[in-house]
């Protein structure tokens, strides 16, 4: 009778050790299950943040190229010139970028780049290169009011030129998909009263049309 008492409890324990084990292992697999199931989710929700500022970038820019009759005068131009030569597949502006910080700015009655707008200028051409090959620019010199028209015109247009060489030079730019303009001193975008003003003027920008 002991001995099947005992074997009774020997078998119970058995039943329950194995009833614990599956258990266990369904506890084990379910929180497994869980910890993939957050993974997905979150990889889902990385997803889909990047595809809705992919979407907000895309939606920016059809917004830029619906608002061409706001945006900058020169940028207008500039169109209209790419437009005129041919250059344009769409005729769009895309971007523009202006060498006119503080840290940046040309020196007076210099165009020669800086170190500083040369940095400026690889993060330019950075962008440049992960853009469509079809785009083009158009590279715009600025002076201040300081010298006689006709000199701050050849001035602009040869600060335009060290900056489109540059790009050249140093990034293999394609010389047919770049041109310059110089506006001189017509154009300022503070007056020249002062010199951190007369600094600002002293500037190159780079409408880049598509």
């Amino acid at each position: 009778m002991k001995k099947s008492f005992l074997a009774l409890v020997v078998l119970i324990g058995l039943l329950s050790f194995g009833l614990t084990g599956c258990a266990t292992k369904s506890y084990v697999q379910d929180q497994i299950d869980k910890g993939a199931d957050s993974k997905v989710s979150e990889l889902r929700k990385q997803v889909e943040a990047n595809q809705a500022e992919i979407i907000d970038l895309k939606r920016s820019n059809e917004e830029l190229n619906a608002r061409l009759g706001t945006i900058s005068e020169t940028a207008q131009e500039a169109l209209s010139r790419a437009e005129s030569a041919g250059k344009l597949t769409r005729g769009k502006l895309l971007y523009e970028a202006t060498l006119a910080d503080e840290s940046v700015h040309f020196a007076y009655n210099r165009s020669d780049l800086s170190l500083l707008a040369t940095e400026a200028l690889d993060a330019f051409a950075l962008r440049m290169k992960e853009e469509n090959k079809n785009i083009y620019i158009e590279i715009q010199g600025h002076t201040d009011s300081l010298g006689s028209e006709g000199f701050n015109l050849k001035l602009g247009a040869a600060r335009a030129t060290a900056v489109m060489r540059y790009l050249h030079e140093r990034h293999n730019i394609p010389l047919h998909r770049m041109s310059i303009f110089s506006y001189g001193e017509s154009r300022p975008i503070a007056d020249n009263k002062t010199p951190d003003n007369q600094a600002k003027n002293r500037r190159v920008t780079l409408m880049v049309l598509g």
